[in-house]
């Protein structure tokens, strides 16, 4: 429990400083997520992350809504998280996944990580900052995405994979397929 616990710490930390880097001009800016802002890239991840303690029929606590208030609204929700996955018997919690019995915490290790990375990178850029991923992650995700393939191209995930040349960075790599430019 400890290593997903502090995966997520560390992934948390990282989208917060971006989130936090924010110019407030730039938060109705267009995010890379098609018809999506900057601000409605950190609703998704409030909501998703909402949606993923509601899986095992638990509750994050009520916080500022993004529309106020983006930077309120994410780390309210990121302790709410934290607090969660530090608490083994929370965190524990199984339910029935959709590829079978699984806990919130597994859920919030593989596809809130996985957010935490790609919608972090997401922000960056529509906020006009350094959208470099950390290396560690992009050799974490990269595997995975690879693996994924075409089950990233159903509605609402990724669009179509972007070709980039094949001596191109693994962060451009990994971009493209998760349908990004970079």
């Amino acid at each position: 429990m400890t290593d997903i616990a502090d995966r997520y710490r560390r992934l948390a930390a990282t989208l917060t400083d971006r989130i936090e880097s924010v110019p407030a001009d730039r938060w109705e800016s267009p995010s890379p997520c098609e018809g999506w802002t900057t601000r409605d890239v950190v609703a998704h991840l409030v909501d998703w992350h909402r949606d993923v303690a509601k899986l095992g029929g638990l509750t994050l606590p009520d916080g500022p809504p993004p529309a106020d208030d983006p930077v309120a609204a994410w780390t309210h929700t990121r302790d709410a998280m934290q607090d969660l996955l530090d608490d083994p018997e929370r965190a524990n919690t199984p339910y029935e996944g959709m590829f079978g019995p699984t806990t919130v915490a597994a859920t919030a290790d593989q596809f809130l990580g996985f957010d935490l990375v790609v919608h972090g990178w997401d922000i960056a850029r529509g906020a006009g900052l350094d959208d470099t991923i950390p290396a560690e992650d992009v050799a974490d995700l990269l595997p995975m995405v690879e693996k994924l393939g075409d089950n990233l191209r159903r509605p609402g995930v990724c669009g179509p994979e972007v070709p980039v040349p094949d001596d191109a960075d693994d962060q451009t790599k990994l971009l493209g397929l998760l349908g990004r430019r970079r």
